[in-house]
């Protein structure tokens, strides 16, 4: 396959060029504080269990976040490190940061399509 130049390239792939060239694109502004966190989000699907990630974005203030982790943490469903790097990213990076607000039945409807 030949080399092209920019303008080449541009001008016989105009969408591909434009999806490289870093125009529009999507805006990733969520954090996931471990790599198992990251992991069950990426899988999950009808029946998965609801992680303190999606449990917070539900929440609309972040009082009712931290509320959320101190009750999780008093359960013992989250450990004591895990609490205090969730109540930190809260404080650091604000509510937003765990990703969007979800709505009540939102992973219903996202399970039935």
């Amino acid at each position: 396959m030949g080399e092209y130049s920019e303008e080449e390239f541009r001008k016989k792939y105009p969408n591909l060029a434009r999806e490289l060239g870093g125009k529009g694109g999507i805006r990733i502004n969520a954090v996931r504080s471990t790599v198992d966190e990251g992991e069950r989000a990426a899988s999950s699907g009808y029946g998965f269990t609801p992680t303190a990630v999606d449990f917070i974005r539900r929440c609309s203030t972040e009082e009712q976040a931290l509320e959320i982790i101190n009750y999780l943490e008093g359960r013992n469903e989250i450990d004591v490190d895990y609490a205090k790097k969730l109540r930190r990213q809260l404080v650091e990076r604000g509510l937003n940061s765990f990703g969007s607000h979800k709505d009540p039945g939102y992973y219903d409807r996202v399970a039935k399509g």
